[in-house]
């Protein structure tokens, strides 16, 4: 590990249809010998198994919104990378992520990230059970905390604090990802420099704020032509067209914020490497990536205190 700081993209695909080889949109951050989560796409368990992480090591996981395709596998990552005998998390971990929807007419009867947490912790609750007695391993509904992120009202441009610890600091801001709400972008500051998370979410100026100087702005993107041409439905191409960013839209959001870099991942669609990243560089001259699973990303500046970090 020659950087402190690294982002690795476990994988870079939009869903819930699998329309290629990248495993579903996960994310990790790892600072020093810890390592966070964002989201929990389709392969996301066995991607980070592969990058080298190991459960005793995760501290926290943060999802961006509710949608399958970035919490399907939440439950294999925590089944996956609990206890000693799978060098997993004896401590407790925390699971921060949207609550329920005020804005969806059915809203309070829809589960928000807690009730998913403890869905999950009582669906698998036979085997959590024997695992703890048979293989004394630490009981998990007493390890796995979650944490629903209190965010301002729609429409809301703020930039708010969700998490921190002595190595991170996390702030957050809401997104364009009509019909969702709430939908979350994450910021992520540490002593060797910062990474942005976009989530899903049509160009959003309240984002450029958020990531304004960051090192690596991690951004989604869309290919609408692809579904042009296809045999999609109208309220389809809708959300497509209302919900995600372009990979211009996205040059010109890095351009916005001044970033260092941008990172293009959540790819909706089928485009060429070129394809996406000439779109990118027509809005935005720094460097661009279109991210591919696995791949890895140091980041260092001069150390700076987390704790003073504005």
């Amino acid at each position: 590990m020659d950087s402190p700081f690294e982002l690795i993209t476990l994988g870079t695909a939009a869903g819930p249809a699998i329309r290629g080889t990248e495993d579903g949109i996960a994310s990790a951050l790892r600072v020093e010998d810890t390592f966070y989560m964002i989201d929990f796409g389709l392969g996301a368990t066995r991607a980070a198994h592969e990058a080298g992480l190991r459960g005793k090591n995760f501290r926290a996981g943060f999802v961006t919104h509710l949608h399958s395709d970035h919490v399907v596998e939440l439950p294999a990552f925590l089944l996956w990378n609990w206890g000693a005998p799978v060098d997993g998390f004896t401590a407790p971990i925390e699971i921060l992520g949207p609550g329920q929807d005020p804005t969806h007419p059915r809203g309070p009867s829809l589960s928000g990230t807690a009730a998913m947490v403890e869905h999950t912790l009582a669906a698998y609750s036979y085997d959590t059970d024997i695992r703890a007695t048979d293989e004394a391993r630490p009981v998990l509904r007493e390890l796995v905390k979650s944490r629903e992120i209190e965010v301002p009202a729609p429409g809301s441009t703020e930039i708010f604090t969700v998490y921190q610890d002595e190595l991170v600091r996390v702030t957050a801001v809401l997104v364009k990802h009509p019909p969702v709400f709430p939908a979350l972008a994450f910021r992520f500051d540490t002593a060797y420099g910062s990474v942005t998370f976009s989530g899903d979410t049509a160009e959003c100026e309240a984002l450029a704020d958020l990531a304004r100087g960051t090192d690596i702005l991690v951004h989604e993107a869309v290919n609408l032509d692809f579904f042009k041409r296809g045999n999609f439905s109208p309220a389809f191409l809708d959300h497509q067209r209302l919900s995600h960013t372009s990979a211009e839209g996205a040059g010109r959001i890095a351009s916005l914020a001044g970033a260092r870099s941008l990172v293009l991942s959540h790819f909706a669609g089928v485009a060429t490497h070129d394809e996406w990243k000439s779109s990118a560089a027509s809005t935005y001259p720094g460097d661009i990536t279109v991210a591919t699973s696995g791949q890895r990303f140091a980041v260092q500046h001069a150390p700076t205190a987390v704790e003073s970090l504005a």
